[in-house]
C-alpha cells in the first residue's frame, strides 16, 4: 500500500467526494431502505478536510512563507466564493428585514442592519458563525482552518511531538457537547468543531504521504476492519436512530471511515490508471475534482432546490442536478481562473 497514491490521485478523490456530497444533499424519505446509506454522503466533507490538510503540508514544506500561503489560499477560494455566494446573498437581500439579529443588538436601524448583515455574509458567511446558518458552511469553515494551519504546521515541522495536539480537538468535541456553558456559547457550530480533528490528522499524515511510505500488505486487513465497522455503525445509526443521538458521536466514527475510504479509493484509482480511453474513470473524476469547490457552491441553492420542487424522485433528481451543475461550475472556474491570473500579474 503506497501512501503516495493519496497525493497522486488527489483530484480523483476530490471528484469522488463531491459526488457523494451531492448524493447526500438530494432528499430521500426516512422510511426508505436507502436513507441511512444516503446520509453517509456527509462523509465527503471529511474526505475534503483530510485531503486539504495533506495538500497544505505539501505547500508548506516547499516554502514557509506565511504571506504567500494566505495569499494563495485566498486566491483559490475568494473569486469563486464572491461570484457564487455573492450572487446568492445579494439576490436574497431585503433591506427592511435582516435575516438574523446582529451581535450586540445591532444598530436599531433595519436598513443599516441588513446592509451590515449582507456584507458579513458575502465576505465570510458570518451568519454561520453567529447562528449556524448552513448555506455554503464548508467554505467559511475551511477559511478558518486555513488561518490556524500555518502556525500548527510550523510547530510540528520543528517539533514533531506536537502532532499529538490533534487529541485536543477530539476532547473539545466532548466538552462542547456536555459542558453546559461551553455548549451554550459555541455548541451551535458543532458541525465545524467535529471536523477540526480530521483536518489536522490530514496534516499529520501528510509527511508519510510526501515521503512515499509503503505500508505492508497485511495492513489491508486492518483497513478493511476499520472501514466495515465504522461504515456499518454509521449506516445503522442513521437508518435506525437518526436525530436521536449527538451528531458529534457519529462524526468521530467518520474519522476512521474517511481515512480508510481515502486509502481504499486511492488504491482503486491506482488500479484504474491504465484504462485507455478519453473518458476513463480517473480522467473524469480528476476533472470533476478540479471544479469541486465551484460544484459545492452551485449545486444546492441554484440547481437542486428548484429541481426538487418537481418531485422527480431521488436518482433522476441527482442525475439532472449533476448534469446541470457541471457546466455551470466549469464556467465559474474559468471566470475565477481569469480573475486569479489578473491579480497575480499585478
Amino acid at each position: 500500500m503506497s501512501l503516495s497514491n493519496i497525493s497522486r490521485y488527489r483530484g480523483e478523490l476530490m471528484g469522488f467526494a463531491i459526488i457523494i456530497v451531492m448524493l447526500f444533499h438530494v432528499y430521500s424519505p426516512r422510511s426508505g431502505a436507502f436513507f441511512g446509506l444516503r446520509r453517509m454522503g456527509n462523509l465527503g466533507v471529511d474526505i475534503f478536510f483530510f485531503l486539504s490538510g495533506v495538500g497544505l503540508w505539501y505547500s508548506w514544506m516547499k516554502s514557509q512563507d506565511w504571506r504567500r500561503f494566505y495569499r494563495n489560499r485566498a486566491l483559490r477560494i475568494y473569486p469563486a466564493w464572491l461570484l457564487v455566494a455573492g450572487a446568492f446573498y445579494v439576490s436574497h437581500f431585503n433591506p427592511s428585514a435582516p435575516s438574523y439579529a446582529l451581535p450586540f443588538g445591532g444598530t436599531g436601524v433595519a436598513a443599516l442592519d441588513s446592509g451590515i448583515d449582507l456584507v458579513g455574509d458575502v465576505l465570510f458567511n458570518w451568519d454561520f458563525w453567529l447562528h449556524d446558518e448552513l448555506t455554503f458552511w464548508y467554505v467559511p469553515a475551511t477559511m478558518m482552518l486555513y488561518v490556524f494551519a500555518p502556525p500548527y504546521m510550523e510547530l510540528v515541522r520543528r517539533h514533531p511531538v506536537y502532532r499529538w495536539l490533534v487529541v485536543l480537538p477530539l476532547m473539545w468535541c466532548i466538552i462542547v457537547q456536555y459542558v453546559t456553558p461551553v455548549h451554550v456559547a459555541v455548541g451551535h457550530i458543532e458541525i465545524f468543531w467535529s471536523r477540526v480533528p480530521i483536518f489536522f490528522l490530514g496534516i499529520n499524515c501528510a509527511e508519510l504521504v510526501r515521503r512515499e511510505c509503503v505500508v505492508d500488505r497485511q495492513a489491508w486487513w486492518m483497513v478493511g476492519i476499520f472501514f466495515a465497522v465504522s461504515l456499518g455503525a454509521c449506516v445503522w445509526l442513521e437508518q435506525m436512530r437518526h436525530g436521536r443521538f449527538p451528531l458529534y458521536v457519529e462524526r468521530m466514527l467518520y474519522i476512521p471511515l474517511a481515512i480508510t475510504t481515502v486509502l481504499i479509493m486511492s488504491e482503486v484509482f491506482h488500479r484504474l490508471r491504465n484504462v485507455k480511453c478519453r473518458l476513463s474513470p480517473n480522467a473524469v473524476l480528476s476533472w470533476v475534482g478540479g471544479i469541486s469547490l465551484e460544484m459545492y457552491l452551485i449545486h444546492v441553492e441554484f440547481v437542486l432546490k428548484p429541481l426538487q420542487r418537481h418531485g422527480l424522485g431521488y436518482w433522476p433528481t441527482f442525475l439532472i442536478t449533476l448534469v446541470l451543475t457541471l457546466p455551470l461550475a466549469w464556467i465559474v472556474s474559468r471566470i475565477s481562473a481569469y480573475i486569479i491570473n489578473k491579480v497575480k500579474r499585478r
